[in-house]
């Protein structure tokens, strides 16, 4: 793990810097992360110096799976499950403060004890929301479109690769969108990219 990415992950870098490109260009722009994959990997095959090359997800979106209903019965199941391993590491600390005793007494007692603290945190924490969250869910951000964007030294010749690729036609990858810096469209205008 590098020191920037350490950095990054404490909030002391900004997201710009994330990006080593000193003057970024797009490249194309597909419609799936594979995609944008494929014509990286397109360009590693043909030689080209994919260390100016950066993908970026764009779009972001927060979706969120809504899982089930919340009832108290979920919630104790939850919270018994969720305690076993916290039985399970007090029991390993019982094992060894405790030698010469039954290993399944121990063990058994710990994990009723971890259990309990299972399913009185998670009471806690349901009886706290008021029923103003009677549900379970996962939450997520995603990218809805990919950027491939490159130095802009590179350009040119990544866009005529990657076109080249596109006009033999049958590719397994989706349609690029080409585009200009310059002529970027506006969020929510509708209008497709200007072809660069």
């Amino acid at each position: 793990m590098s020191f920037q990415s350490a950095a990054a992950r404490r909030g002391q870098v900004s997201p710009s810097a994330l990006i080593p490109l000193k003057y970024p260009q797009s490249v194309a722009i597909y419609n799936s992360y594979a995609d944008a994959q494929s014509a990286v990997d397109y360009l590693a095959d043909e030689g080209f110096p994919v260390e100016n090359l950066v993908i970026v997800g764009t779009d972001l979106k927060s979706v969120e799976r809504v899982l089930g209903r919340r009832t108290w019965g979920t919630v104790i199941g939850g919270g018994a499950v969720s305690g076993i391993g916290t039985g399970l590491f007090i029991g390993v600390i019982m094992l060894l403060l405790f030698q010469g005793q039954s290993i399944v007494s121990i063990m058994l007692t710990a994990l009723l004890i971890g259990m309990a603290m299972g399913v009185l945190a998670a009471a806690m924490a349901h009886a706290a929301t008021r029923g103003h969250r009677d549900f379970n869910s996962v939450q997520a951000t995603v990218a809805t479109r990919y950027e491939v964007l490159g130095e802009h030294k590179v350009i040119e010749q990544s866009r005529s690769l990657l076109a080249r690729r596109e006009s033999r036609g049958g590719t397994q990858w989706g349609p690029a969108q080409y585009i200009d810096q310059q002529h970027r469209p506006q969020q929510g205008s509708g209008e497709p990219p200007v072809g660069g």
